[in-house]
């Protein structure tokens, strides 16, 4: 009897969890069935930051190919014929206005300045034999012991040897230089360039290498190209070409190793010729040059910095790229237009300068701009 008991209750618990289960499944369901009528849970719509465009006054930089210049390169050519018996300098030595470089043999000058002093003495023997010669006669025409043929024969012999010790004097003279030409000296200060010859080599004034060249680096010249639309900003802004060379900022030397040059330069001229195949304008700027880390010969880029008021400017991270062209969603009524823009990017590289495709004032996303497609709706936040 116990035993039939306690198998009735045990069936009737079984048969209570049952109920139960197969309730808690119909709620399940229902609840399921009334969220499948209702749709998915619906989220919080994400609001994308917005901002207007506006203008405002920023500063651009600009690198130009450059080609770097002593401030004056002299090529050092000989003036006389003759071997080098002597090169007192070696490449990439300093050297100052008027010491010795090269000595050129100077046993035939030194032989023909001889001679020409003893014919410089001889002819003013000569001259002075003339001129005594030339008084006598003088003297005896006037007491009418001679006739005017031999006074006159004495005369002309006066002028010859005037002429003959104008001559000797000149050749005396050539002589002299000629022989100071033998030891070729530095026209100015500077370093020394290659040295082609050596000693014992035939030189003479129609070599075709120099002996050397000798570059003043203490300030280098950089030589360089700017668009003609850039130049004539510069002027507008500046209102003529001297101001521009006035007020116009410094530029930077950015050097073949990427590196820029510790020293700022200024811009000393401007060409007045625009070449026509170019389409550019060429410019000089000056660069001090104390410890000759800048040599002739060398090549860099100048980098420019202009002022621009009033241009358009938003932040870069509110651009995309597709098939490399930029593009801005703007806010029309509600909804994502995307926008081809034409820029130029900032030195901060936060922001860029918009050539085109938009206006001021126009309302566009700053952030997010890759989780848009066209024409969605969104909403916006500052």
């Amino acid at each position: 009897m116990e035993y039939a008991e306690l198998c009735i209750g045990k069936q009737m618990f079984v048969d209570m969890n049952k109920k139960r289960l197969r309730l808690v499944f119909l709620c399940g369901a229902a609840l399921l069935a009334v969220s499948c009528r209702e749709g998915a849970p619906t989220t919080a719509q994400q609001a994308y930051p917005v901002a207007k465009v506006a203008r405002e006054s920023v500063e651009t930089t600009a690198d130009y190919p450059a080609t770097i210049r002593g401030r004056q390169d002299v090529q050092i050519y000989p003036q006389v014929e003759g071997k080098l018996t002597a090169v007192r300098v070696v490449e990439g030595q300093r050297v100052i206005k008027g010491q010795t470089l090269f000595v050129i043999d100077q046993v035939p000058y030194r032989a023909a300045l001889q001679t020409a002093v003893a014919n410089l003495k001889a002819a003013r023997a000569a001259m002075a034999t003339a001129r005594l010669t030339c008084e006598g006669k003088r003297e005896l025409y006037a007491q009418k012991v001679i006739s005017r043929f031999e006074l006159s024969t004495a005369e002309n012999a006066l002028q010859a040897a005037g002429a003959q010790l104008a001559q000797a004097e000149a050749q005396e003279v050539n002589a002299r230089n000629n022989l100071s030409y033998t030891v070729v000296k530095s026209p100015t200060d500077g370093v020394v360039g290659t040295i082609p010859y050596r000693v014992g080599a035939l030189v003479n004034s129609s070599v075709q290498q120099p002996l050397t060249t000798v570059s003043d680096n203490s300030e280098m010249y950089v030589y360089f190209s700017m668009p003609e639309n850039s130049m004539l900003a510069l002027i507008r802004r500046y209102g003529t070409v001297e101001q521009t060379l006035k007020r116009m900022p410094g530029v930077s030397l950015r050097l073949n190793d990427g590196t820029l040059y510790g020293s700022k330069g200024r811009v000393e001229s401007i060409s007045g010729v625009i070449d026509s195949q170019t389409g550019s304008v060429s410019l000089r700027a000056v660069f001090p040059n104390p410890t000759g880390l800048l040599h002739s010969g060398g090549a860099g880029n100048v980098v420019a910095t202009q002022r621009t008021d009033g241009a358009l400017t938003i932040p870069q991270g509110a651009t995309f790229e597709l098939q490399d062209k930029v593009f801005v969603y703007r806010v029309v009524d509600g909804r994502a237009k995307s926008t081809r823009i034409e820029v130029t990017p900032l030195n901060d590289r936060k922001k860029y300068i918009v050539r085109s495709g938009l206006k001021q004032g126009e309302i566009i996303v700053t952030e997010g701009a890759g989780m848009l497609q066209d024409g969605m709706p969104i909403t916006t936040r500052k």
